[in-house]
């Protein structure tokens, strides 16, 4: 609380802002707002682990707790169900997508942000234009193109399709951190002797990271969870995605919900992990996105 000093020379404060007292009908607000979110967000993900670790999931309970703590639907997700080699193919796509979307979105934001070409606004509207096509209505005149050129079953086309998808987001997101990198850093390094290499990754790369590790997750988290290219392109199962694997647990038969729910455990994981390690970096370069231009 802010201390004011009204006798002597100048007022002393003591740095903190004034405590606001809320109103009741606020902090109920509040509260009533807090518990919405709460319940349409962690709510279906405690019935999602809850059932994963229930040995009797596929009874049609569904409960906060398991009624009977086991961890066979894991056994036979990672086991018979093959989950282990798909979390392999999507981690491979994923991170695949990750460094290729990485660098060539931070080459593009360079060359639209440091140097004036003719057409270079119009590329830049056409990129987002791109962004704005939903993928479903590419899913038909992608699959002729892939399959025109024998890439179907193929992890290596199924990530340039990420990609390109990614590109246009991760370009618009750097290209303001790089706008934002004052110029006379790069023209000091030069006239020191730097080469375009080594200036390109001494001064320029730290100072876009944060941007880098926004655009890193937006381009994980796509490739990650796609659903509808992974199970057109791939038929083989030895090279399904997690997304396309999840799929074979529903049958005309029924659907065996510990091992989809045990599966889509297993598949939030790693996007977790991967977040907590760059959610640092991550509101970082969030926050500085919202403030450069």
């Amino acid at each position: 609380m802010s201390t004011l000093t009204t006798t002597g020379a100048a007022p002393v404060t003591t740095g903190r802002p004034p405590k606001v007292r809320k109103r009741p009908a606020t902090r109920l607000a509040e509260g009533l707002g807090f518990a919405v979110v709460l319940t349409f967000s962690i709510f279906p993900v405690l019935v999602m682990v809850s059932t994963a670790f229930d040995g009797r999931a596929n009874d049609g309970s569904r409960a906060l707790l398991p009624s009977d703590l086991s961890f066979a639907n894991f056994s036979f997700v990672l086991g018979e169900g093959g989950f282990g080699r798909y979390l392999l193919n999507s981690l491979a796509v994923g991170l695949g997508t990750v460094l290729v979307s990485g660098l060539l979105a931070l080459l593009a934001a360079v060359a639209v942000a440091r140097f004036r070409f003719r057409l270079r606004t119009t590329v830049l509207v056409l990129v987002l234009v791109v962004q704005m096509v939903p993928l479903e209505a590419l899913v038909i005149p992608l699959f002729i193109q892939v399959s025109s050129l024998g890439q179907l079953n193929s992890l290596i086309a199924l990530m340039v399709v990420y990609v390109a998808f990614s590109l246009p987001f991760a370009i618009w997101m750097l290209r303001g951190f790089v706008a934002a990198v004052p110029p006379e850093l790069e023209e000091a390094a030069y006239l020191d002797g730097a080469s375009w290499p080594r200036m390109f990754w001494s001064v320029l790369f730290p100072l876009v990271g944060p941007g880098l590790v926004a655009t890193s997750v937006f381009s994980f988290i796509t490739a990650w969870n796609e659903f509808v290219f992974a199970i057109t392109f791939l038929d083989d199962e030895d090279k399904f995605t997690v997304a396309a694997g999840l799929r074979q647990f529903f049958t005309q038969y029924g659907t065996d919900w510990g091992s989809v729910m045990a599966g889509s455990t297993l598949i939030t994981v790693p996007v977790m992990i991967f977040f907590i390690v760059v959610q640092k970096r991550l509101s970082e370069g969030m926050v500085a996105g919202a403030v450069k231009g």
